[in-house]
């Protein structure tokens, strides 16, 4: 058990080298333009704070003895017995993760920000986060993912409980900033209810050893929606197993699920996406596209469709190919070298319109992509 740290009243007290790791990942450590934050440092939980009324930012040990009804959300959405990651991280005696929660018809002026980062090489991280958006609020946060730069290897599963009540909604922006030799593996389900929206954003542009990612969400009530937009980078030999769940168990819900993926040098991504429609009257689209960059690299696109009633409009389409020639010579003839061209080029793939985000946290986005990819 890696020996607890200290708490700290600001993020900006962090050490430099952890502030410019959680950078990259998308945590402010100024805590400007940020409506709470929340800071766990291996198992240690070191910062959990809100500076919104309305807005909860707690350790989730914590919030389950301060809110005795928690229990009743706490492994509702993911199955403990999934796999033996689940039942790995059940076993904790003393959970770790966050709490998070807008109260009813709270609005969070600024998105919430939340970094889950490994300090000790070889570690096996585990934290389990429950958010909640109670009836008629919304709540947007930014959660990143990240280590020390002079970390090579360690695990991190991440257990993840999303509730979005009557008319509400979440946005959700995941930013992994992780090693080469890290293995990574998320478990995350999300219901949404009533006229509810839930919005799930992921880019992952660094190198890792092995990443398994694939969140579900189940549209149970009438009029929710769903969209998920993920932009994935494949670096030296890291492979990615990245893929999304939409069940749409009532009338009028909806789902637009769009994935970019580019591989490069020996990496391999598993693009995957599964659209179960249980019910007449429902919405679905699914695309996925790729770009391989290199010889060795590989992409395999999996989609999905599943439709159990008649009357249901569900859709997908799925592309892989390379940069064409053509486009290159083109931009090397207005200028650019043979690199910027290809750079733009990806750049240009790999932009997502983001639905649903607020303009704010979108530029912010788009700040965060030239600082990952350097374009």
């Amino acid at each position: 058990m890696p020996t607890p740290y200290e708490k700290i009243e600001n993020l900006k007290d962090l050490p430099e080298d952890i502030k410019k790791a959680s950078a990259l990942a998308g945590i402010e450590s100024t805590e400007k333009g940020r409506s709470g934050s929340f800071f766990q440092l291996d198992q240690s939980v070191i910062c959990a704070k809100s500076t919104q009324e309305g807005v909860e930012v707690l350790g989730i040990e914590d919030a389950l003895k301060e809110h005795s009804w928690l229990k009743e959300y706490f492994w509702k959405a993911v199955d403990a017995n999934k796999d033996e990651f689940t039942k790995a991280a059940a076993k904790e005696a003393h959970p770790r993760g966050y709490f998070l929660r807008t109260l009813p018809g709270v609005e969070t002026v600024y998105p919430l920000q939340s970094c889950l980062f490994i300090g000790k090489e070889g570690l096996a991280q585990k934290v389990h986060n429950v958010i909640i958006a109670e009836e008629g609020s919304h709540l947007h946060i930014i959660t990143g993912c990240a280590v020390s730069t002079h970390i090579k290897g360690g695990s991190h599963v991440g257990i993840s409980e999303f509730y979005v009540k009557k008319n509400a909604s979440i946005t959700f922006t995941m930013v992994h900033n992780w090693a080469e030799e890290v293995e990574v593996r998320p478990r995350s389900v999300a219901h949404v209810e009533e006229g509810g929206t839930f919005i799930n954003n992921y880019i992952c542009m660094r190198p890792v050893k092995f990443l398994q990612l694939y969140p579900a969400v189940c549209l149970k009530g009438e009029g929710a929606r769903t969209n998920s937009s993920s932009m994935i980078m494949g670096r030296n030999d890291s492979t990615i197993d990245i893929g999304f769940q939409v069940i749409l168990q009532a009338r009028n819900t909806s789902a637009e699920v769009v994935s970019r993926a580019v591989a490069r040098d020996e990496s391999k991504i598993y693009a995957r996406g599964h659209l179960i429609g249980e019910v007449a009257g429902t919405k679905a689209h699914l695309e996925c596209r790729g770009l391989i960059l290199s010889p060795n690299a590989m992409i395999h696109a999996v989609p999905e469709l599943e439709a159990r009633q008649a009357n249901l409009d569900m859709s997908h389409e799925a592309a892989v190919g390379k940069i064409a020639e053509k486009e290159i010579l083109y931009l090397m003839s207005r200028g650019l070298s043979e690199d910027e061209a290809t750079s733009a080029i990806i750049r240009g793939f790999l932009k997502v319109d983001i639905k649903g985000l607020p303009k704010r946290l979108k530029s912010e986005v788009d700040k965060l992509m030239e600082l990952e990819f350097g374009i």
